[in-house]
């Protein structure tokens, strides 16, 4: 007779794991908001574009030199996951810019952001998942406090389609990331997802020339761009979907203007407005909405850890 010996390692906690996955995402949305006033000088002598294959490029480098074996090491139909989704995102990046040369910065962040909306409807209309009424509300909060935060008036043009172009891209990439993010493979999905999205980048620059950062200031703010809000950034958004819901993640996202109006406001000279005190609060009452309500009704997780919040 053969004895058995437990396993003295716990089982994971979904709840807890959930609770640090929302925590990183919400550090993430911070680290995103802080970029926008840091490259609004920069992006008026560098092209948007050069900017971004500059920036995609050197974090691709950094990160194939450092977990190069990983990326060996993933299975053919990851690494074709990972191509994907970069592809994805690249593009999503390349409308968003385009579009922002014809539309305002407010409206822009606005449509962007509807990925939060475009995130459960796609969820429910391709994955057959059906969105739970708090998750609704959630998202409805977060469209609502995107819209008080940015919009003073919204006329659809061609930047605006380009724009609402990139929050669809946005929604496919978040709702596959969830779908195929494990603790796991994230590190190596974040290294072909960074080498894809320089690839897509440096197609769209090079025809006209790289146009490279010039003095000092504008290789820190580079610098900064690539460790926190590219390296780090793909790092966390990939680990902490394989903790959450495409949707939730979607809707912690939509935190990113409201940090943008903070450091606006703490660091860019910018005035605080009732707009950025309700638009915001729309925001967190969605995050509220969403991350405790539910949990309150349900008692215990007992879903699976990839459809936390999905009924």
């Amino acid at each position: 007779m053969t004895s058995t010996v437990a396993d003295p390692t716990p089982a994971p906690d979904p709840a807890r794991a959930r609770l640090i996955a929302t925590a990183a995402l919400i550090a993430l949305t911070a680290v995103w908001g802080s970029t926008f006033f840091m490259i609004r000088d920069l992006v008026a002598v560098i092209p948007s574009v050069d900017f971004l294959a500059v920036r995609f490029g050197l974090a691709a480098a950094v990160m194939l030199a450092a977990f190069w074996p990983r990326v060996r090491a993933l299975p053919p139909r990851e690494l074709r996951v990972g191509v994907a989704l970069g592809v994805l995102y690249g593009l999503a990046q390349m409308l968003q810019t385009e579009g922002l040369a014809h539309t305002s910065a407010s409206v822009s962040g606005f449509v962007t952001g509807m990925y939060v909306v475009f995130t459960p409807l796609l969820s429910a209309a391709l994955l057959r998942e059906r969105v739970s009424p708090a998750t609704w509300g959630a998202v409805a909060l977060s469209a609502a406090g995107l819209g008080v935060l940015s919009l003073s008036g919204l006329a659809f043009g061609p930047g605006e389609t380009m724009t609402l172009g990139a929050a669809l891209l946005y929604a496919f990439h978040i709702l596959t990331l969830g779908r195929t993010s494990t603790p796991a493979n994230a590190v190596a999905l974040s290294v072909v997802q960074l080498a894809v999205i320089a690839v897509v980048c440096a197609v769209g620059a090079i025809p006209g020339g790289v146009a490279l950062p010039q003095t000092p200031g504008q290789w820190a703010v580079v610098g900064y761009m690539v460790v926190a809000a590219s390296i780090g950034a793909m790092l966390v958004q990939t680990w902490a979907q394989a903790h959450m819901s495409a949707v939730r993640a979607a809707i912690v996202m939509t935190l990113e203007p409201v940090f943008a109006a903070l450091f606006a406001v703490l660091a860019g000279g910018e005035s605080l407005t009732w707009r950025m005190l309700v638009g915001g609060g729309l925001i967190v009452a969605a995050m509220y909405v969403i991350e405790l309500v539910p949990a309150r009704r349900r008692g215990p997780p007992t879903e699976a850890l990839h459809h936390e919040g999905v009924a």
